[in-house]
């Protein structure tokens, strides 16, 4: 029988969304953010102007969550769109004033939210933890290179 509570990628995928869900229960969502929104402020605030597609590379997001929190980020003037010169059929997407406020106030309490998460490993077991993340997200990314239908996710 397979036991999926010991299966890796399940259990990656498990945390992950435990985490997202704490992190928006006790923080984002006092902003007024849902988890997409605070990923797209996030890599917003951390790269600048991306288009929608390279928020949605970034976050790991589909294309319709990416498109459902610009709409909403929009109406809410959190975020500002640009034509795309290059491309046309996309725009340039940025952090408005108001939206980097909250970027800047939202960002230490996600860093509280990581210390206080790895304060239950060692110095030594974060290092072998981070190390660990490095190497499978490097790995997945080169199994996911030859799959175009997009089912690297578990």
């Amino acid at each position: 029988m397979f036991d999926l509570e010991s299966f890796v990628p399940y259990r990656i995928t498990v945390l992950a969304s435990h985490i997202a869900v704490t992190f928006a229960q006790q923080h984002a969502e006092r902003f007024g953010l849902s988890i997409p929104e605070w990923r797209v402020v996030a890599v917003l605030g951390r790269y600048g102007e991306l288009s929608s597609g390279e928020v949605m590379e970034r976050t790991s997001m589909d294309k319709a969550k990416v498109s459902r929190a610009v709409t909403r980020m929009s109406a809410m003037k959190l975020i500002s769109r640009s034509d795309n010169v290059n491309d046309m059929r996309s725009n340039r997407l940025k952090l408005t004033r108001k939206g980097q406020q909250i970027h800047d106030q939202i960002t230490p309490i996600a860093t509280n939210l990581e210390r206080e998460l790895l304060d239950v490993l060692t110095e030594s077991e974060r290092e072998v933890f981070v190390n660990a993340l490095t190497k499978l997200d490097k790995k997945v990314i080169e199994m996911s290179a030859g799959d175009l239908g997009g089912n690297a996710h578990v």
